[in-house]
C-alpha cells in the first residue's frame, strides 16, 4: 500500500506538471493566432485602401488623356483650318503647321507611363495579398490543428489526475485502516508474549521443573491406582 501511494504520488506530479505545460503552450498558441489575426487585418486593410488608390489614379490618368486627346485634336483642327483660310504660309514655317503633335506624344506619353505604374501597382498588390492571405490560413488551419490536439491532451490529463487523486484517496484510507489493525495485532501479541516464552529461565531450569511435573502426574496415577504413597 505504501509503495502503491508513492507510485500515485509520482504520477499525480507528472500529470500536474503536464498539464501546466500544455495550459502555458495553449496560452501562447492564442496570443500569437490574435497577433497574427490583428497583423493580418492591418495588412489586408493596407492592401486594399493601396488597391484602391491605384484604381482611382488609373480613372484619373484616363480621363485626363482623354480630355488632352480631345483638346489636341481640336486644336489640330482649328489650325488647319485657319491654314486653309491663309493661301500663303508665313515666311518662318518651312511646312504647313499641324499643331502641338510634338507636344501632345510627350505629355500623353507620361501619362501612359503613369498610368501603366498604377496599373503595376495594383497588379502587384493583389498578390501580395493574396500570397498573404494565403500564408495567414495556412497558419491558422496549423494552429487550430495544434490547439485542438494540446486541448484533448489536456483534458485526458486533466481527467487522469482526478482518478488517480480518487485511487490515492481510497489507498490512503486503506492504509490507515490496515496500519490500526497491524498495530492492534502487535498489541495483542506483545500482550500475549509473556505467557508463551519463559522470559529468564535457563534450559537446566525448565528441564528439572519438566521433570517434576512428570514425577506429580506419576504420583497422582499411582494414587488413582489404588496405591500406597509414602512421602
Amino acid at each position: 500500500l505504501t509503495r502503491e501511494i508513492e507510485d500515485l504520488t509520482a504520477t499525480i506530479a507528472q500529470l500536474t506538471q503536464d498539464i501546466a505545460d500544455l495550459t502555458s503552450a495553449l496560452k501562447q498558441l492564442a496570443d500569437e493566432m490574435a497577433k497574427e489575426t490583428a497583423e493580418r487585418a492591418s495588412s489586408k486593410a493596407d492592401n486594399e485602401q493601396t488597391i484602391s488608390d491605384a484604381k482611382a489614379a488609373q480613372t484619373a490618368v484616363e480621363e485626363a488623356m482623354a480630355v488632352l486627346k480631345d483638346f489636341y485634336a481640336k486644336s489640330a483642327e482649328a489650325t488647319a483650318f485657319t491654314q486653309k483660310q491663309q493661301p500663303e504660309a508665313p515666311e518662318i514655317f518651312d511646312s504647313e503647321y499641324k499643331g502641338m503633335q510634338s507636344g501632345n506624344g510627350g505629355v500623353v506619353g507620361m501619362l501612359e507611363v503613369i498610368e501603366s505604374d498604377f496599373a503595376r501597382l495594383e497588379a502587384d498588390t493583389k498578390a501580395a495579398e493574396e500570397s498573404a492571405q494565403k500564408e495567414y490560413d495556412e497558419f491558422m488551419t496549423d494552429s487550430a490543428t495544434d490547439k485542438s490536439k494540446k486541448t484533448t491532451d489536456s483534458e485526458h490529463k486533466t481527467a487522469k489526475k482526478q482518478d488517480e487523486s480518487q485511487t490515492l484517496t481510497q489507498v490512503m484510507e486503506d492504509l490507515q485502516g490496515t496500519q490500526e489493525e497491524l498495530d492492534a495485532a502487535l498489541a495483542y501479541f506483545d500482550k500475549l508474549k509473556p505467557s508463551c516464552v519463559d522470559a529468564g529461565v535457563s534450559f537446566e531450569e525448565r528441564v528439572a521443573r519438566r521433570k517434576e511435573e512428570i514425577e506429580s502426574l506419576q504420583q497422582a496415577l499411582e494414587v488413582l491406582n489404588g496405591k500406597d504413597i509414602s512421602f
